[in-house]
């Protein structure tokens, strides 16, 4: 058994506030661990600092070599070329390692640029376990893969040796991490199992904080009011020691040192009960210091006096031949439908035959009804400038779309930022936050969990079960599947 030691770990990026404070883990390498916490808690930073590519203070003992995943591979090279240049690989090792991925090891002789995203995904992971005395750091690695590819992949890395692993997909998670590491808002938590695991003993940590706060806001709130009484007496006991001064003899002159003795008491005791005040208020916010707030999305659907807003009737799509079997479906008022298939089935060429922006091969009945629509994109590079100058280029509510920004977990430093600037999950949010803001009758997205963290996530699927607004929406993550569609359309090659 070999051990990954930090000790004693301290890291801040330049003007933010520290990411890791103090912190020291033991992490066996046999373990498959997940690390688990909200967007910009560190997690992307920590498989940096292991790898030895930021500055940091402490110290970090890694005894094996690392392999990290999303690796960089030239596009223009095929697939083969452009992986044995990175790593030092025979071909029949990649062979052997897509087989057990279930992709066909034909792939390394087309240019990687031509591959799919699951594939491109199923070769970077076959190059992380060819080394015997490798350890995999796995960043993010279900972007873009369909269902079927998460349970390869997953089933692949059961039986692969110790990795850690970052994914905000906790169905993956669950079926593969047997160890989770929680980067929480004030702390780093090590777990003895799953995600759900996790998630459970955080909700009941979450309850019992919760219910100490509710104890400590009542004791605070009569700590204020008898340190407020106390002060009002003691100051008019003062008062009455002077009297009036437009009043003759308002004053109680004969018992004026015992009053004025006894009111100083008494405001040294209202002082010291301010004191405790102060402390207490001081430890209820140490007791939260784990608890994560999440507010809900605002959502702006609207209503429409159409019944059907989609009808397909025998619908086909693709290039040289139809990337799916025909079908058939209705949309109306109030469906939320999700279209599911395999990666390259169609499913966001179908979405664009839906919007007239597709110019391959179509057959069969497809309409849309003449209704207010937004959306989410997967491509959304079109997004560009300053936040305030986006929202009045699309006509929204500044106040909206910023608020929805700030509840999705976006720093307020960041809101001065042009979007192009942003990295790619905070553009992915303002692509989001857009389509929350825009009134519609309509909501259309393409796979809007990628780069979203399991709070966001959550905050959407409450969203969207609050307003109840007609969706038509490409998504893999099942949990959300469930949580959200009312009726699954799914595409058969």
């Amino acid at each position: 058994m070999s051990t990954i030691q930090i000790k004693q770990l301290n890291f801040a990026y330049d003007g933010q506030a520290p990411l890791f404070t103090n912190t020291t883990l033991d992490l066996d390498t046999n373990w498959h661990l997940g690390l688990v916490g909200r967007n910009g808690r560190g997690k992307t930073t920590l498989l940096r600092i292991l790898q030895q590519a930021l500055p940091y203070s402490g110290t970090v003992t890694v005894p094996l070599q690392l392999q990290y995943f999303p690796q960089t591979l030239d596009e223009t090279q095929l697939t083969l070329t452009a992986a044995q240049a990175i790593t030092d690989v025979a071909q029949w090792q990649l062979e052997r390692e897509l087989n057990l991925l279930h992709a066909d090891p034909n792939i390394l002789w087309r240019p990687f640029v031509d591959l799919s995203g699951g594939e491109q995904t199923k070769v970077r992971l076959a190059l992380l376990f060819i080394q015997d005395n490798g350890f995999a750091l796995i960043d993010e690695p279900t972007n873009h893969l369909d269902l079927r590819s998460r349970r390869q992949v997953a089933a692949y890395l059961q039986q692969k040796p110790g990795f850690i692993v970052v994914s905000h997909d906790r169905d993956f998670l669950d079926s593969i991490t047997d160890h989770t590491l929680a980067i929480q808002r004030q702390q780093i938590t090590l777990y003895q199992g799953n995600f759900s695991t996790f998630m459970t003993e955080k909700e009941r940590q979450d309850q019992t904080e919760l219910a100490k706060n509710g104890q400590l806001k009542t004791e605070i709130t009569r700590l204020k009011r008898t340190a407020h009484d106390k002060k009002v007496w003691a100051e008019n006991k003062e008062k009455s020691i002077y009297g009036n001064p437009h009043i003759k003899d308002s004053g109680h002159n004969a018992g004026r040192g015992f009053i004025s003795a006894r009111a100083a008491r008494t405001m040294k005791k209202s002082k010291n009960l301010e004191h405790r005040m102060t402390k207490e208020i001081d430890e209820k916010e140490s007791l939260l210091k784990n608890l994560e707030k999440v507010d809900p999305l605002t959502m702006l659907p609207v209503s429409t006096h159409h019944h059907q807003l989609v009808v397909a009737e025998k619908v086909q799509v693709g290039f040289d031949q139809p990337l799916f079997q025909p079908i058939s479906f209705t949309l109306t008022r109030g469906d939320r439908i999700a279209i599911v298939g395999d990666n390259g089935s169609g499913k966001s060429t179908l979405i664009r035959a839906l919007l007239k922006q597709f110019t391959g091969m179509q057959s069969g009945h497809l309409t849309l009804a003449p209704v207010s629509l937004s959306l989410v994109r997967q491509q959304y590079t079109d997004n560009r400038g300053t936040l305030v100058d986006f929202a009045k280029q699309h006509q929204l509510s500044r106040e909206t779309l910023l608020n929805n920004l700030r509840k999705l977990g976006m720093p307020r430093a960041d809101f001065n930022t042009p979007i192009e600037h942003l990295s790619m999950g905070q553009q992915k949010k303002v692509e989001l936050a857009r389509s929350l803001a825009t009134p519609a009758a309509l909501y259309i997205w393409d796979e809007p969990l990628n780069y979203l963290d399991t709070y966001n996530q959550d905050q959407l699927v409450a969203a969207i079960k609050h307003y109840q607004p007609t969706m038509l929406f490409v998504e893999h993550d099942e949990h959300f599947i469930e949580q959200v569609a009312t009726k699954i359309i799914r595409l058969q090659p």
